[in-house]
């Protein structure tokens, strides 16, 4: 059965292998940073599962950029060079691109891991620090004040994603992603109920755009020109009261169209507890199929996107680029195996697991010769 899903699509110069891709999701089991074996297991089980392109979790620019003190980071030497590992692996071992997402947590920062309470770690923890955002709005009232960003923090943190965004390329990794969803720090200065700025990056749409096309453009211009850099964004803030919905979301869609922007992961919601999410399966694919449609950029849909059919069905009819599934693999691993044999198709095995494949079953294996 042909299917659009197990189709190859490129990304500048990329070219990768279907349309499947394994979503960012936090695993809070860094140290200092840094990637663990936990990472290398992780990361590594999707590398040899056939998606075609596999991102790390959300991967702060900077140490008080962490949601957790259990983030993964980018901001010193060892981190590099255990994130350095886990490239090596899948370049040796995968045949799945792979993707870093690059993120700062400012005012939703600072917090215990989720299992633990996930809500912000309180004084006298010597593993809190104070946070920072556009504005000393915090995310809800039991939460810390942020301090609002001087002109010197901004680019302080500036300057921390293009150094991110330079060793991602030192160290091998195929895409990059800027993070601008889910209420954190660029989400919070693209939203008015996290921005109320009074100076040049707030008060007005195009002020509050201003830092997060900063921030784009200074990476764009700090890695090679063909290297693929995209966005995920939340297109809407799914508050009444707030103006951050798709209409602003198209128009700063546009804005990264022109400085270069590849491909936008369209997410949704995550900047304050206000929120009131209509989620089902697929719930927001229709943001994706209306930036695409304006844009025409090359668009990943994400958000419950569970079975071969309907990730099948979102990219048949143009409705996004690609799709990504984040719970659906934390449950199987191999779901990009499994939804190949749906559409009667092939997708990537390693040899050592080859003797499982459907199509392989009662050859020989080791011990057990032909007779």
């Amino acid at each position: 059965m042909k299917t659009k899903l197990f189709s190859p699509i490129s990304i500048g110069d990329l070219i990768i292998n279907n349309r499947v891709v394994v979503a960012p999701m936090c695993q809070y089991s860094a140290t200092n940073g840094s990637a663990t074996d936990w990472h290398l297991m992780h990361l590594g089980q999707f590398c040899v599962s056939g998606s075609g392109l596999v991102f790390t979790e959300a991967t702060a620019v900077e140490e008080t950029g962490r949601i957790t003190p259990g983030c993964l980071g980018l901001y010193s030497d060892e981190n590099e060079r255990e994130l350095g590992k886990i490239v090596e692996f899948f370049k040796k071992y995968g045949s799945s691109k792979i993707g870093i997402q690059l993120a700062h947590a400012g005012r939703k920062a600072s917090t215990e891991i989720p299992w633990l309470g996930g809500l912000p770690l309180k004084e006298g923890n010597d593993q809190r620090w104070e946070t920072v955002a556009p504005s000393a709005e915090s995310y809800s009232s039991n939460w810390p004040s942020p301090s609002e960003l001087d002109t010197l923090g901004l680019e302080k943190i500036l300057k921390s994603f293009v150094t991110a965004a330079k060793r991602s390329v030192k160290i091998g990794f195929d895409v990059i992603e800027l993070h601008m969803a889910h209420g954190y720090l660029l989400h919070q200065f693209l939203s008015p109920i996290s921005n109320t700025r009074t100076d040049e990056y707030g008060q007005t749409l195009e002020g509050r755009l201003k830092f997060p096309l900063e921030i784009f453009n200074a990476v764009r211009h700090s890695i090679p020109e063909n290297f693929p850099l995209g966005v995920r964004f939340s297109a809407t803030d799914w508050i009444e009261e707030s103006t951050w919905d798709l209409t602003e979301a198209l128009l700063f869609s546009d804005e990264l169209k022109k400085l270069g922007c590849n491909f936008l992961d369209v997410s949704s919601g995550g900047n304050s507890p206000k929120q009131k999410i209509l989620s089902g399966p697929a719930y927001q694919t229709g943001f994706a199929a209306e930036i695409k449609k304006q844009t025409g950029l090359l668009t990943i849909a994400v958000g419950q996107i569970n079975e071969p059919l309907q990730a099948e069905s979102i990219i048949a009819t143009g409705q996004a680029d690609m799709v990504a599934i984040g719970r659906g693999m934390l449950y199987n691993p191999r779901w990009t195996w499994h939804a190949a044999e749906v559409f009667s198709t092939e997708c990537a095995y390693p040899p050592q697991y080859a003797r499982a494949h459907h199509s392989l079953i009662g050859l020989p294996i080791p011990g057990n010769p032909p007779k």
